[in-house]
């Protein structure tokens, strides 16, 4: 005798749909990514500047720091620029390393500098940034 099979637990609509959903354009994330050629030795700037270049032309607030660059924006416009930049960036080089870390927050924009005003409010003093 061949034990009947359990059916799965019953799935509903909404699950199915957000289970499959991709952001909405008007979605503002922020997006830290760090983009560099493996191929082209130990000094890397000429290359991540292109980068920089392509980010800036975008006109989304973007903040430069040591490790890589934090862009805001609809997930579309910002995706796209990163996208832009390994187009380029793949143009000459024959292996690219890319990290890509992304924060959404419903209803939220401007958290650019609001995340940063909201730490040092807590501190009570303004940070090295």
């Amino acid at each position: 005798m061949v034990p009947a099979k359990r059916k799965p637990p019953a799935v509903t609509r909404r699950q199915r749909a957000s289970a499959h959903a991709t952001p909405r354009n008007d979605d503002t994330i922020l997006l830290e990514f760090s983009m560099s050629p493996l191929t082209q030795g130990a000094s890397v700037g000429r290359y991540v500047s292109r980068s920089l270049e392509i980010i800036d032309q975008s006109n989304l607030p973007y903040r430069l720091n040591p490790m890589g660059t934090v862009i805001e924006g609809p997930w579309d416009a910002v995706l796209g620029v990163v996208k832009s930049c390994w187009e380029r960036m793949k143009e000459d080089c024959d292996r690219v390393s890319t990290i890509v870390k992304i924060d959404y927050r419903k209803g939220k924009t401007g958290r650019l500098e609001s995340k940063i005003a909201s730490v040092e409010k807590t501190l009570g003093r303004k940070l090295k940034t």
